[in-house]
Order: structure tokens, then sequence, then C-alpha cells
């Protein structure tokens, strides 16, 4: 941390109190790239000890800091940088995939491959997937990314039949299967709020414990069978999902 905040230096700086020299360290230290998204601070005691100034003061540098956005505390875990990214807006109405959107965006949708195969399906594949017999599930796990920045850790799973060889997927699945003919119709969506676990945290390169959007999807092809299940774990701070309502028609009065 000395390289990302020089705090030997603090008392030599110009620019006011101490609590503003301090603040103003932090910003240039985000501003320059020294510290990212997700990058704890030293605690507190540490920064005084450091910089040789009070706790108070350190405090007072970091509560503007917390106030204006830039850092966030967690309970038990510390605080953490927090620099603001582009926020998106996924319209709830329209079936794509997470390619298709980015590009409408004018972004480059990537995949960092975390787990890909055919197994054994679990319970809840064999019976929402509709397999039988000695039938696999072909297995997709994913860090997905947009002009490189980490947006959602998803999990696909699909018959092994529809895709009988994952390695196949390059960046795109709907892409690949449709090279074979196969896509999708209609999807079921499921949306709630959580809290990212650590390793969950560290691969989305966002504070321990933050909030996330999980997306659950079920996936129809024409006939009505299910063509993919997925689970999708958004950015909070990056993704907004927006859904278009109408008014329905007025009741009719009873006679």
């Amino acid at each position: 941390m000395t390289a990302a905040l020089p705090l030997s230096e603090l008392q030599s700086m110009r620019g006011g109190p101490l609590y503003v020299k301090l603040r103003m360290m932090i910003e240039e230290a985000v501003a320059s790239g020294r510290l990212k998204h997700g990058d704890a601070l030293p605690a507190e005691r540490d920064i005084a000890d450091a910089a040789d100034i009070s706790r108070v003061t350190v405090r007072k540098a970091i509560d503007e800091l917390v106030s204006e956005g830039l850092l966030v505390r967690r309970r038990g875990s510390g605080t953490f940088v927090v620099k603001p990214v582009q926020r998106m807006q996924q319209p709830l109405s329209q079936l794509t995939s997470f390619t298709e959107d980015m590009r409408r965006r004018g972004m480059v949708a990537g995949s960092r491959w975390l787990g890909r195969g055919l197994f054994y399906p679990t319970a809840e594949e064999t019976m929402m997937l509709g397999l039988a017999g000695s039938a696999r599930v072909a297995r997709l796990d994913r860090l997905r990314t947009a002009n490189d920045m980490p947006i959602a850790l998803e999990r696909t799973s699909l018959p092994d039949d529809l895709l009988p060889d994952p390695d196949a997927v390059d960046n795109s699945l709907y892409l690949c299967l449709l090279d074979s003919n196969i896509r999708p119709v209609r999807a079921n969506q499921r949306i709630s709020a959580v809290l990212l676990k650590d390793e969950e945290s560290r691969l989305l390169g966002v504070p321990p414990g933050s909030a996330a959007l999980s997306v659950q999807r079920i996936a129809y092809l024409e006939s009505g069978r299910v063509m993919e299940m997925s689970t999708a774990l958004y950015r909070s701070d990056a993704y907004d999902l927006v859904a278009e309502l109408s008014v329905g028609s007025p009741m009719k009065p009873q006679t």
C-alpha cells in the first residue's frame, strides 16, 4: 500500500488541513489507477500511524469520501474503493444474449471460462431440462466482461443433445447454437437481490459482501422444450434491469 498511498509524505504536502491532504491523496490514487475498484484501504489506525496523524483526522477524510461515494465501509471487512463505473440498462422485454446486448451498446463482450464440460445432471437439472435415461448436461461457467470490465458471473446448463461439445462455444452461446438452427423464442426470468460471497466478489472486482442482481432464466425452443437454465449474478453498481409496463384495459362493469 506504500506505493499507492505514500503516507509518509503527507505532512510535506501542500493543500490545507491534514484531513484535506489525506482526502486528496486517496482521490489522486484512485484517479491514477494506483487504487482500483474493490481495493481495500489500510485500517484507520495503520493510516494514522504511517502518516503520523490522529485517527480523528483519518476518520474525517474517509467520512467525506464515503459521503461522496468514492469509498464504502463494509462492517467487519473494512473500507473499500468504489470507483464509479458506467451503468448499463437491460430491458426485460427483450430476449437477447449477453454478447448481443453488449454489441448493441458499442462494447466488446468477453468471457473468462471458469469451467465447462459434460456432467451427470443434478436433480434440479434433470427436472427442469426434462432429461431422461443416460442424458448428460452441458454446463458453462464463465465470467462475462464488457470492454474487459467484469460484469457478471454466469452458469448455464443445457441438454447434451443440444450442445454435445461445450468447447465449441467461443464467446456467444446463442450464436454457437444458431449454427445448428437452435434458438430460443421465449424465456421466463426471476430476479432477486443477493449479497456476493467472497470468491464471487473477487472475480467481479467488487468489495466483499457487495450487492448483486441474481437473474435466473429458463429459455424455451419453439417446440416448447426447455433449451437452457441459467443463473447470472450481475454487479448492481453497473447493471440496471428495466421493465416497460402498460396499463391494461379497464374492466367492464358487471351487469
